[in-house]
């Protein structure tokens, strides 16, 4: 199936603040001609075995497929600290790339991470390093974000080398501060021009 090159930008998002970065990332996609940001979520993962979620989400992006995945040209890859950690439900979905992995699908195709957490110190960088183990094992190049964003140097809020990230407080989970909106398009903007100059 011939289509258009595109980022996907996959993610969950339980408070919204890491679907509020999913649509800056998106904007640094579409700052660059030639390629599109394609926005998907993952369903929500039940402890038990029932049904978590309906398969068409009542609101949001629609959920990705294994198929969109293999398409996109470059992946950023979204997901709440859970201690450290990627949510549960991103995880469910990646472990579900086996396929992928064995035909090498994602083989030198660029990728990045996003994150948050509700405490300075709540696991961002340990966050981004837990969702770029699959992506390495998958054959994808990872990109952070580098130091010629003066908002890494200055931001009191989210940003790191690793990935861009949102620090959350109780009272406003997805307002995110100028300098993480900032490195959250930065991000994407490098990622879509990575995608092409690789295509290339």
């Amino acid at each position: 199936m011939q289509t258009n090159p595109y980022i996907l930008i996959l993610f969950y998002s339980k408070h919204g603040s890491i679907a509020e970065m999913a649509k800056y990332i998106a904007r640094g996609v579409n700052k660059v001609s030639g390629i599109e940001a394609k926005v998907r979520q993952v369903p929500d993962v039940a402890d038990t075995t029932t049904v978590a979620s309906p398969a068409i989400p009542d609101e949001g992006a629609p959920y990705c497929t294994l198929e969109e995945l293999a398409e996109c040209s470059g992946l950023a890859l979204g997901s709440p600290s859970y201690f450290g950690s990627m949510a549960a439900p991103l995880k469910h979905f990646i472990d579900q790339t086996s396929t992928l992995w064995l035909t090498g699908r994602l083989i030198d195709k660029p990728a990045c991470g996003f994150t948050s957490a509700s405490t300075m110190h709540g696991g961002q960088e340990q966050c981004l390093h837990s969702m770029m183990t699959p992506i390495l094992h998958h054959g994808m190049v990872w990109a952070g974000l580098p130091y010629r964003n003066k908002e890494l140097i200055q931001t009191t809020t989210g940003g790191t080398p690793y990935g861009a990230s949102h620090l959350a407080s109780s009272q406003s989970e997805s307002n995110l501060s100028e300098d993480e909106k900032n490195l959250c398009e930065a991000q994407g903007q490098r990622i879509a021009q990575l995608a092409l100059s690789l295509q290339n």
